[in-house]
């Protein structure tokens, strides 16, 4: 994270970036902002996220590259609340199918022949872009109840 400007950092971005948590993806277009739910992977300084050719939100980045994610955990039991938000630039690129398979692993589990075969042919099939995120600033808040 040493090229990350973190603006504001209580606990370890990398250890919490490398669990499998839901991301928004916050983007703009002429109709106003968009907020799309995505699966991602932390790797070498970047976010790394998939979609296809026809997704907005691929679209969207080619129009206006800057954007912003965050990654909520919140445990109500334990009073957990952990947040991370960074703003950065995103590029789309032609698909990495082996990082495509490390992201997926990551949610669907290492046994790919486990993978719902519905699941592999309607939404893995069709992937063919790879969206890096470079973050360019960090705020990871312990919004705690109980630190």
């Amino acid at each position: 994270m040493t090229t990350v400007r973190s603006e504001d950092v209580d606990f370890d971005v990398d250890a919490f970036l490398a669990r499998p948590l839901m991301a928004h993806l916050a983007t703009t277009s002429p109709q106003g902002p968009r907020d799309s739910p995505v699966w991602f992977l932390w790797e070498e300084g970047a976010i790394w996220l998939i979609g296809t050719s026809n997704d907005s939100f691929p679209q969207r980045l080619l129009a206006e590259p800057r954007c912003a994610i965050g990654v909520v955990h919140f445990d109500l039991a334990r009073g957990v609340l952990l947040h991370l938000g960074m703003r950065g630039v995103a590029t789309v690129l032609p698909m990495d199918r082996a990082r495509r398979d490390r992201l997926l692993r990551r949610y669907l589990g290492d046994d790919e022949s486990a993978w719902n075969a519905t699941f592999r042919e309607t939404v893995i099939e069709p992937l063919d872009r790879m969206i890096r995120f470079v973050p360019e600033t960090v705020v990871a808040r312990d919004q705690s109840y109980f630190k």
